[in-house]
């Protein structure tokens, strides 16, 4: 499966951001997933089990626990992916930038100032 088709899905994303913030148990990811989507602990098993089998997750069981973080080695494949392209939104989000503060010293300036 290419990495573009595991992150276009809404209920994969969502578990990398929250994996992005720490390790969880499974059960934890499941309560929040199944309340945010809807899902049951099942389909949030699948889900997981898609990232872990795509690189995107590990496991580690501690006892009847399971523990999952992020691996982030095929999200640096993306970002690097993604290099390539950066180069058509960084020029007009610096040229955004620049507008922007210019904008800001215009309103700072009072009628009469030279």
């Amino acid at each position: 499966m290419h990495a573009f088709d595991i992150l276009g899905d809404p209920v994969r994303r969502r578990i990398l951001e929250l994996l992005a913030d720490g390790e969880l148990p499974a059960g934890s990811i499941a309560a929040t997933i199944g309340a945010e989507f809807g899902i049951s602990q099942p389909a949030v098993s699948q889900h997981l089990r898609v990232l872990r089998d795509n690189g995107f997750a590990t496991v580690t069981i501690d006892g009847t626990r399971r523990l999952y973080s992020v691996d982030t080695g095929p999200l640096q494949e993306i970002d690097a992916w993604l290099d390539r392209y950066r180069r058509f939104w960084t020029n007009r989000l610096d040229a955004l930038d620049t507008e922007i503060r210019r904008g800001r010293r215009a309103t700072r300036k009072e009628p009469g100032d030279a």
